[in-house]
């Protein structure tokens, strides 16, 4: 599948039927079947993640609503009036989606139409992270940090994983042990959860805009750099002490998006010449997707079996492309 949406491609990802689904910059959400749902009716599409049932796609826009989007059709999550849907994320563990505004968190339960939690933060939250393995707490990077809350209890304060500057991206690791924040300077920072110790994580020439584990938590990678930075997450102590290297290493531009499969090592490195390719770290082989030059890549991810991958550029561009076995 190749083909021109004519919209900034936000987001891509596969559910759990294994179905490509992509949310566009004109308010719509597109399934590979050719399917197209009308999801923000005069808006944009903000950010999306998966449905918790694993059916469709969850979306957020600048017209304050939030939809599940399934080939049925929409239906409205939440909604606040007049401000724009900054992100969204949500946990199959506990069956909650959580968005934000911004300074205000809202959680909801797709089992239980009557929930809702709200948390006010002292400044914007520009991303929001379920804990992975039970989906009770959740993480949302602000400036000066990160804030850790309960996702159901309603009266608390959050626990403050302080450090100066804008947090603006997060990736929590597989085992629940690390968190990790990207800045509005070409830099991260993480934290070990057992003892909040910082974590120290930049040298990078550009912006990190993704992020994600694989290997059983035992890697993670990122764009920000001319290929795609590996850090090593093994042991007690993450990557501390340690080197990260560099894969992909491509000197005419920068990886703008990485997407990995929690357990496995297959790494996809969507680049800002819109070039694509998928790398087994273990035998350090590339596929390469696409050879074709064009708008960055805005959107990627790899399906669940590690058969194929989806993508869409900033011009609209978007593909699904099956993969050898890797």
């Amino acid at each position: 599948m190749n083909v021109n949406f004519e919209a900034y491609v936000t987001a891509a990802l596969f559910d759990s039927s294994t179905r490509a689904i992509f949310a566009l910059g004109d308010g719509t959400v597109r399934f590979e079947d050719g399917t197209t749902i009308d999801a923000h009716p005069n808006g944009s599409v903000q950010c999306a993640c998966a449905h918790p049932s694993g059916e469709g796609i969850v979306t957020g826009g600048d017209d304050g609503r939030v939809m599940w989007s399934r080939p049925s059709g929409p239906e409205l999550i939440g909604e606040i009036k007049g401000r724009w849907i900054d992100s969204v994320a949500s946990s199959a563990a506990s069956g909650l989606i959580a968005f934000a505004a911004g300074k205000e968190l809202r959680v909801r339960d797709v089992a239980d139409p009557a929930f809702e939690r709200v948390f006010k933060h002292d400044a914007s939250v520009s991303d929001i992270a379920f804990e992975p393995k039970s989906g009770k707490r959740l993480a949302t990077a602000t400036y000066g940090g990160v804030a850790l809350w309960y996702a159901r209890v309603a009266e608390q304060k959050p626990q403050m994983l302080k450090w100066a500057g804008s947090h603006v991206g997060l990736a929590w690791a597989p085992d629940g042990r690390y968190i990790v924040s990207s800045m509005q300077e070409g830099q991260l920072h993480g934290w070990r959860l057992s003892d909040v110790k910082n974590m120290q994580m930049g040298g990078y020439p550009a912006k990190v805009k993704s992020m994600t584990f694989l290997f059983n938590g035992m890697i993670m990678a990122t764009s920000g750099s001319n290929g795609a930075v590996v850090w090593p997450f093994g042991g007690g102590n993450g990557p501390m002490g340690k080197q990260a290297s560099e894969v992909a290493y491509d000197e005419a531009g920068f990886t703008s998006r990485v997407a990995a499969l929690p357990t496995r090592t297959l790494l996809a490195v969507g680049r800002d010449d819109g070039r694509i390719g998928v790398m087994n770290l273990q035998e350090n082989r590339m596929e390469k997707v696409r050879e074709e030059r064009g708008a960055p890549i805005s959107a990627l991810a790899l399906s669940a079996d590690g058969g194929r991958v989806a993508w869409g550029d900033e011009d609209g561009n978007a593909g699904v492309a099956g993969l050898p076995l890797m």
